[in-house]
């Protein structure tokens, strides 16, 4: 497991030629490849559906069990962002889309009520214009090396390697690739909310026990002889 939060869980999955791991089962997930690879699904009930991708593909995985073998002669290697906590009844509105601000640099791959999934390139020394994105994840099929600037004017840098995951926090920023090379990341925007969990009850509190008042005894007066 890459890590976890109240979002997603991130699993790197690894395989190698010709290896096959047993029925198990996943939530709705986003299955990014890192290495590419023909694979073989085997269903509780039998049925089997056959898969090839390429380094960098992504696709869509539906709630499922199953089985899974690696039919290449090479190992495998994919980054998995499963999917938790509710759907939003609506997703936020981002006023500042990098898809319609930036179509150069922004694809979208897919959107579904879960995510949608951004495909992002840079060539070198290219920069984008502000914009903003919900809390999500990115994934980076290159090395790179990125400048970002913010609303309020700080800038920050980062340096990424290829197969590495990174969380963002919700916000706007101006992207620059500060690298001489190309750089290339799949970016997964969050719509579920956090899984809320139930405040626990507290107690009252005790009142304290009040103790009764004891009258002090009337003594009678001793009749004189």
């Amino acid at each position: 497991m890459v890590f976890e939060n109240e979002q997603v869980r991130v699993l790197r999955f690894t395989i190698g030629p010709h290896e096959k791991e047993p029925m198990h089962e996943h939530p709705a997930l986003v299955a990014v490849s890192l290495t590419g690879g023909h694979s073989r699904f085997t269903l509780p009930d039998g049925k089997t559906r056959e898969s090839t991708l390429k380094a960098g593909d992504v696709n869509w995985g539906n709630s499922e069990k199953h089985s899974y073998e690696c039919l290449g002669d090479n190992p495998q290697e994919a980054v998995l962002v499963e999917i938790k906590g509710k759907l939003a009844a609506k997703a936020p509105p981002v006023a500042l889309d990098p898809v319609k601000l930036d179509p150069k640099h922004y694809k979208v791959e897919f959107e579904n009520a879960h995510a949608r999934v951004l495909r992002i390139r840079y060539g070198p020394r290219e920069r984008s214009v502000m914009h903003e994105h919900p809390t999500g994840l990115g994934v980076h099929l290159t090395d790179g090396h990125a400048r970002f600037t913010f609303p309020s004017g700080k800038t920050e840098e980062l340096h990424f390697r290829a197969g590495e995951v990174r969380a963002y926090p919700a916000g706007a920023h101006l992207p620059e690739n500060v690298g001489d090379q190309p750089l290339e990341l799949v970016f997964v925007e969050l719509k579920a909310r956090p899984a809320t969990k139930k405040p626990v009850p507290v107690p009252a509190a005790k009142k304290p026990a009040t103790k009764k008042a004891i009258k002090p005894k009337s003594r009678r007066p001793r009749a004189r002889k």
